[in-house]
């Protein structure tokens, strides 16, 4: 046995066989070991950069509003008189809360787009716009030395008949044909109250009030168009103008039909320790001088 290992190994051919197979085994040898070492170097890397991308990956941008709400919470101090920002430029609205007592420090008016989404009920469409505006006027004042830590109240009204929504018509078309359609029928009018505190908490009421209209002639519709009171109207027309008229039932809040529901809005901002009575009070001692 070990005369024929001997003459095996001498001979050249299965010589070089077996330096062959040595040679391609310490190769094989060294990649694996290349191989090891670059895949733990990976994993040492990965560990190090990963938790630098979950912390940086979504940076939040500081405002002084944030910062205001940031300190506040760490102290007992209350605030001398909050300060109030109305999302919104609308003569009617400002009516409304003055008839409460309440007087915005600051108006900043909410240009957002308020196309209707493919698919969108009324109830969903008002609360998005509303949410929408109120957050656009935070956005605004949150670098505001005078108004950063303010309330943002904001609200959208829509007129609904079933689940069809009449925007604001443009043109005198789009008008005639709004009126036509609520002429007879029982609408739904929604607004959507958007309340944001000044630690940026969000709180939303949604106010449905259902209107009845009398059979409209063609000429009270004409009449009406030729007012001009329909431009920039929910639906159409202002239940506290010419339209009035037409009303034939309400059924829920009448202020909300004219585009804020007061007493709503008043039990929110109370909710939340906004001073509603101040002004009463005030104007109190005013009377008695």
């Amino acid at each position: 046995m070990g005369n024929t290992l001997a003459r095996f190994q001498h001979m050249p051919q299965c010589g070089q066989a077996l330096h062959l197979a040595e040679s391609l085994s310490h190769c094989r040898a060294k990649r694996f070991r290349r191989c090891h070492n670059r895949a733990v170097m990976i994993s040492s890397l990965k560990d190090q950069l990963l938790p630098s991308f979950s912390r940086g990956s979504a940076p939040s941008r500081e405002t002084l509003r944030r910062t205001l709400a940031r300190d506040r919470s760490g102290s007992n101090d209350e605030v001398d008189r909050p300060r109030l920002v109305l999302a919104s430029a609308s003569p009617r609205r400002l009516t409304l809360l003055a008839q409460v007592g309440i007087t915005p420090d600051a108006l900043r008016p909410a240009s957002i787009d308020e196309s209707v989404n493919r698919g969108e009920v009324p109830r969903s469409l008002v609360s998005r716009l509303a949410r929408s505006k109120a957050e656009t006027a935070r956005d605004q004042i949150a670098n505001d030395q005078e108004l950063a830590d303010s309330y943002v109240l904001a609200a959208d009204t829509v007129v609904a008949v079933g689940r069809k929504i009449l925007v604001k018509p443009v043109h005198v078309e789009e008008a005639a044909a709004s009126l036509q359609l609520l002429s007879g029928r029982t609408h739904k009018v929604l607004t959507c109250v958007c309340l944001i505190m000044p630690d940026d908490r969000i709180r939303t009421k949604i106010v449905d009030t259902r209107v009845r209209f009398k059979h409209l002639t063609r000429s009270e519709i004409e009449a009406y168009i030729a007012s001009r009171e329909w431009r920039g109207k929910a639906g159409g027309y202002a239940i506290q103008g010419l339209a009035g008229c037409f009303v034939q039932r309400i059924v829920g809040s009448y202020t909300n039909v004219v585009g804020l529901p007061v007493a709503e809005v008043t039990a929110l901002l109370m909710t939340e320790n906004f001073p509603i009575h101040f002004n009463w009070l005030k104007n109190a001692e005013v009377d008695r001088d």
